[in-house]
């Protein structure tokens, strides 16, 4: 039943994005989101892609659910790079929150806490509201454990005191999951924060200390974010991370990757189309860098259906997932270069979208894991250190 239901949300997720390509070049000139596009999606039921399907969702087994998800992604990504990067966070933190359709059992004092809480997670979403990220903390190389964020315990649950950067979606997520060290404690643990109606200037808690200006995903508004003795809930299955992340982080490689190849796709479409009235006056140079182009896409897709296909291997889907996804990055950025070069000096222009896409691209090259840290796993997972 759920393959149905998803089959329904991309038909209607593609119609969205078939209106957002018409609106292209307005687009790629935000500096911000759009509260608009994130109802749509919604709308759209986009917001029960991460609930599994025995809480009224529609995520069930691990592989064939990453699949669709990253279709969606992928659609989306034709229309708004942006939005999709956002909307991706919103599967992925339930995932890694939460675990998924079959998460391992608690068997300890926060059973009952736990299952509580991920009802009330999965409401949420069932309502329409999304759920974000903002875990990384300058200096900390991407790494999570890093956080020198503190939480403090208080008569009603935490309130959690530090600054946060690439915190994509502030502003237009509803929940999102944070890291900090419990008072008290020595090893960091997980944070969720309702950040519905709050206001980000300081009054209540939250403020934006850095507005994003990336050259790329220009309009995710991954702003730079402190927090001041602000309410969180801490996850009920207390320090699960270990539990939890090596079941979603392939998952989520994947439709973060989904993005890139579904730029890539567009890119590489609307090349197509602008160069078929001069295919036959192309000098030989830009005949092979086109050839090269197409040689590149297909090698995206390929790495891409590999990553989603090894999701069924329990025991080597994360070293897959994680040579996909960076393969994918490294080979986009590439393919973007070339394909200027195809089209000529022309794609430099602002009136252009490749220019644009380059950027995006080179972006999510820095998304989950951040390059040096993905290089450093796959590192370690080459001589098992």
């Amino acid at each position: 039943m759920h393959a149905a239901e998803f089959d329904s949300i991309t038909s209607r997720v593609r119609a969205i994005s078939d209106e957002w390509e018409s609106q292209r070049k307005e687009r790629q000139m935000r500096r911000e989101l759009s509260r608009d596009d994130f109802d749509q999606l919604a709308d759209a039921g986009f917001t029960l892609t991460g609930v599994p399907v025995s809480h009224g969702g529609i995520w069930g087994e691990a592989t064939e659910s990453t699949r669709h998800v990253c279709e969606i992604l992928r659609i989306l990504a034709h229309g708004d790079p942006s939005v999709a990067l956002v909307a991706a966070m919103h599967p992925g933190v339930l995932l890694l929150g939460f675990g998924g359709q079959t998460p391992p059992a608690p068997g300890n004092q926060f059973g009952t806490e736990w299952d509580a809480q991920r009802d009330w997670a999965y409401q949420c979403a069932r309502d329409g509201n999304f759920w974000g990220t903002i875990t990384s903390e300058a200096g900390s190389g991407g790494d999570v454990s890093r956080t020198r964020s503190s939480a403090r315990a208080v008569e009603d649950g935490y309130v959690l005191t530090g600054s946060k950067h690439f915190g994509s979606g502030t502003g237009i997520t509803s929940f999102v999951i944070t890291t900090a060290v419990p008072e008290g404690e020595d090893v960091f643990d997980e944070f969720f924060l309702d950040l519905r109606d709050v206001p980000l200037d300081g009054t209540a808690g939250v403020e934006v200390i850095a507005p994003w200006d990336g050259h790329g995903m220009t309009a995710t508004q991954s702003h730079a974010v402190k927090f001041t003795d602000f309410p969180a809930k801490r996850r009920a299955w207390h320090n699960a991370g270990g539990e939890l992340r090596p079941v979603a982080s392939p998952s989520i490689a994947c439709m973060f990757a989904s993005v890139i190849v579904g730029v890539v796709e567009v890119a590489v479409e609307t090349a197509r189309q602008q160069l078929s009235s001069k295919k036959d006056r192309l000098s030989s140079y830009e005949q092979v860098e086109w050839s090269r182009v197409e040689m590149e896409a297909w090698q995206v897709q390929q790495l891409h259906e590999g990553m989603l296909r090894s999701i069924a291997d329990e025991t080597t889907r994360a070293r897959q997932t994680l040579l996909g996804k960076t393969s994918i990055s490294d080979i986009a950025e590439t393919l973007l270069t070339r394909l200027s070069r195809a089209i000529g000096g022309s794609s430099f222009s602002r009136q252009m979208p490749y220019g644009q896409w380059a950027q995006d691209v080179r972006a999510l090259g820095f998304l989950r894991p951040p390059w040096s840290l993905a290089f450093d796993q796959l590192h370690r997972s080459t001589w098992g250190d």
